[in-house]
């Protein structure tokens, strides 16, 4: 499957140092070697999965939404292989700041 990166979360990558530069391209990896390998969140945040891994004795979450199984383009069935990658960070304000982009119409 193919990441696509929303606007917060590359902006962290692009400011975070590159050994964990590297640790996150290796968790984003794994999300789209199997993207049901995070949580799914309800409520506000339905439709949204968390990932977390640890770097360094911190905990990162990374906050994505997995391809829908199938639409229907023009009466023929199309898969779409692509990943959301919304937000990145520990969890300190994570979800509050997830939810405000969310909101903002991320």
């Amino acid at each position: 499957m193919k990441p696509n990166y929303k606007p917060p979360f590359s902006r962290f990558v692009k400011k975070a140092h590159k050994p964990l530069q590297l640790a996150i391209e290796d968790a984003v990896d794994e999300v789209c070697d199997n993207s049901e390998i995070g949580e799914a969140k309800v409520g506000d945040l339905a439709g949204v999965w968390v990932y977390k891994f640890k770097y360094s004795h911190q905990e990162y979450l990374i906050a994505y939404r997995p391809p829908t199984p199938e639409v229907h383009h023009q009466g023929i069935d199309v898969e779409l292989l692509i990943i959301d990658f919304y937000q990145i960070g520990s969890h300190e304000n994570f979800y509050n700041e997830l939810k405000r982009y969310l909101k903002s119409g991320g």
